[in-house]
């Protein structure tokens, strides 16, 4: 903002540098595509963040995890005989 804006702007009064100052605001995050956000404006990336959030995840995307042990086929005996103790 300095270095574009600041610097190269003389303000009449106060409210002359608020006014530049909301047009400025307004033109960086809405006109303006910015390489740290994949050259999306930061009103387009929010866009995109608050429609990934509110919308549901894919199988693939869930947090749960994954089995590692399988399941015992059926038909396959898995009780166990308890041992008397002695």
């Amino acid at each position: 903002m300095r270095d574009e804006f600041l610097n190269e702007t003389l303000f009449r009064n106060i409210a002359h540098a608020r006014d530049l100052i909301a047009e400025w605001v307004t033109d960086y995050n809405t006109e303006r595509p910015h390489s740290a956000l994949g050259y999306q404006t930061p009103a387009g990336f929010a866009l995109h963040l608050a429609t990934a959030i509110t919308r549901p995840a894919a199988q693939h995307e869930s947090s749960a995890r994954r089995v590692i042990a399988q399941h015992t086929p059926k038909g396959v005996n898995d009780q166990r005989t308890p041992v008397a103790a002695g």
